[in-house]
């Protein structure tokens, strides 16, 4: 495993690295000079070429994204990033924005400049207090230290609390005062978003790899990766690890090197199943340990990187209840907009609570799977699709343990069943 000098965590472990004195310290906001510097054009081709792709889950080159707002409109532009981190076991975002909330600021200065906005809005979940103090603060001093307000004015908007505000243009209709709900499009955010204007949204750790990019050129940040997934991320592990925690690395490294630099599974145990990319994406299980971690090998494996959330189960526990623990969750989180999704989560979690506790016969799998079926691409937005994808993986590798609920007539793993439950499921 090749040891790479890390990018956005470099200066962590630093008592006061939030702290605009630690940021200036470390070179931070020389990029934001250098790229003001330059002609706007300039700075979208050089975040093209380094191959930065967005890290909210979809993977799209953000150069390119930055280079579809029409330029010479007489119109007002706006960028927007996404700090709602919602999704059970996602938590990038937040440790980064504790740790280095100038990073995004400086972020947000250069992309402001490059599609020529002159307004910047971060929308950040409104249960991390500590976060939005934080923040707030390092806006002030930013301000403070004329890096914001000449020319680009940077905004904190705190959302209520809706995981569906984490799709892009509910996240747009919030920031207008309406309820959180997708937009139909066409018309993209890029042509019509916030304010009806041309608008550019983008997740925290994209907008926060910006500056190191500027600094270090595109070659630099080309070297670290794979052959069309570029650069490092910060993968997120959790669950029934030594060590949960935040890992940077190169694109590409795999779960058993991540593994490998926490100390591994919890004593005494082994991996059953984990989700790549938060619980919206396929389950892989133990034989998928060496897949790349990157957009392409994760694809091909048949799930999705997403946030690089990497929730590691072991042994111990009940696949299906996991599975309806995340259900109930999506259920909680539809928005109501489409048939699909409202009424397709509130079926899911039915069926569902019957299998967990025991009830119901085989043929309830095969509904379960053509519910997840007729939800699949036809809800308004990813939130229907993303409540089928454990569903239908799990059913997929552990077919035989929903089987086992219904044979014992309750949760294998709960203590009395488990008994009765002895050696069947291994």
């Amino acid at each position: 495993m090749t040891k790479l000098a890390p990018v956005l965590s470099a200066h962590w472990d630093e008592k006061d690295s939030f702290t605009i004195e630690a940021y200036t310290r470390n070179g931070g906001y020389k990029a934001s000079k250098k790229a003001l510097a330059m002609d706007p054009d300039a700075v979208i081709q050089l975040v093209k070429d380094s191959g930065l792709r967005g890290r909210g889950g979809a993977g799209f080159p953000t150069g390119m994204k930055w280079g579809f707002i029409p330029q010479g409109d007489n119109k007002d532009h706006y960028l927007v990033v996404n700090a709602d981190e919602s999704e059970p076991g996602t938590c990038k975002d937040t440790p980064l924005l504790l740790a280095n909330p100038h990073v995004l600021i400086e972020g947000c200065i250069i992309a402001s400049h490059a599609i020529r906005a002159k307004h910047a809005f971060i929308y950040i979940r409104g249960e991390v207090t500590h976060v939005v103090r934080r923040l707030n603060q390092a806006i002030e001093d930013a301000y403070k230290a004329g890096h914001l307000g000449n020319g680009i004015e940077l905004v904190l908007h705190v959302g209520a609390g809706a995981y569906i505000c984490g799709e892009e243009t509910a996240l747009l209709d919030s920031l207008e005062g309406f309820r959180g709900q997708p937009r139909l499009r066409p018309p993209f955010p890029a042509i019509a978003g916030l304010y009806a204007r041309p608008t550019v949204v983008n997740n925290v750790e994209s907008i926060a790899s910006v500056p190191a990019i500027i600094e270090n050129g595109a070659e630099w940040y080309q070297a670290m990766g794979t052959e069309k997934s570029k650069g490092t991320t910060l993968y997120s592990l959790s669950g029934h690890v030594k060590n949960p925690g935040q890992f940077e690395a190169p694109l590409g490294i795999t779960l058993r090197e991540i593994l490998e630099l926490s100390g591994g599974i919890r004593a005494g145990h082994s991996l059953k199943f984990w989700t790549p990319g938060g619980s919206s994406t396929p389950l892989f299980t133990a034989q998928h340990l060496d897949v790349p971690l990157d957009y392409e090998g994760v694809s091909a494996a048949g799930s999705m990187l997403g946030t690089k959330a990497l929730q590691i189960f072991d042994e111990t526990t009940c696949v299906v209840r996991a599975v309806l623990r995340w259900t109930e969750f999506y259920k909680h989180e539809s928005c109501g907009k489409c048939t699909p999704c409202r009424e397709g989560t509130w079926w899911l979690v039915q069926i569902l609570r019957d299998l967990e506790n025991g009830k119901g016969t085989e043929a309830d799998l095969a509904k379960l799977l053509d519910l997840c079926d007729n939800i699949m691409g036809r809800s308004f937005c990813a939130l229907g699709d993303g409540a089928t994808s454990p569903i239908t993986s799990s059913i997929k590798y552990f077919r035989e343990e929903y089987i086992a609920h219904l044979t014992l007539g309750a949760c294998p793993f709960d203590p009395v069943a488990s008994t009765l439950f002895e050696g069947a499921i291994k």
